[in-house]
């Protein structure tokens, strides 16, 4: 870990409620409205998040397995996501998710008219506004988290989705 946590305390908890409060107690609410409000498909929004865990090398987002009403995407996901291009596990959708993800992650100034064409033709507005809010909220909390080490000692919690610590 790159942050010395004091003897006693939780990781995650510190670091994001107690070192800055005004800042990570806001963030981790952002963080986790981007599980509670979303109205993408699973598939879609796991194809995404699970990408730009790969990028990010977050060992607590790479194990994460976003659940729904009791369902969650199959153990063989993960590495359909890393094949994203080839995989025929994945619809439309879901390759344009993880397509998104990558790009957001990697080069988002090559995000031309024809990807734009593409994504238009299978997202709303809507729904692209608010993958890319998922998308920022995981590259810049699941990077955060992996720099400073934290990524390490964030435990699964079992539930739906991730549950604030804080």
């Amino acid at each position: 870990m790159n942050i010395d946590i004091p003897a006693g305390k939780d990781p995650i908890s510190y670091v994001w409620g107690e070192m800055v409060p005004g800042i990570g107690i806001a963030a981790s609410k952002f963080s986790m409205s981007v599980y509670t409000h979303t109205t993408l498909g699973l598939r879609e929004f796991e194809a995404a998040r699970l990408r730009i865990a790969q990028i990010n090398g977050c060992a607590f987002c790479l194990d994460w397995r976003t659940e729904r009403d009791g369902q969650k995407v199959e153990d063989t996901f993960a590495d359909a996501v890393t094949q994203w291009r080839t995989t025929d596990a994945f619809d439309d959708r879901t390759r344009l998710a993880a397509e998104y993800a990558e790009r957001y992650a990697l080069d988002h100034h090559g995000l031309d008219e024809e990807f734009w064409a593409r994504m238009t033709a299978h997202y709303s507005q809507l729904e692209i506004v608010e993958l890319s809010m998922c998308l920022g909220s995981w590259l810049a909390f699941g990077r955060l988290n992996h720099v400073l080490g934290l990524d390490t000692a964030c435990t699964l919690t079992g539930g739906s989705s991730p549950t604030p610590r804080l």
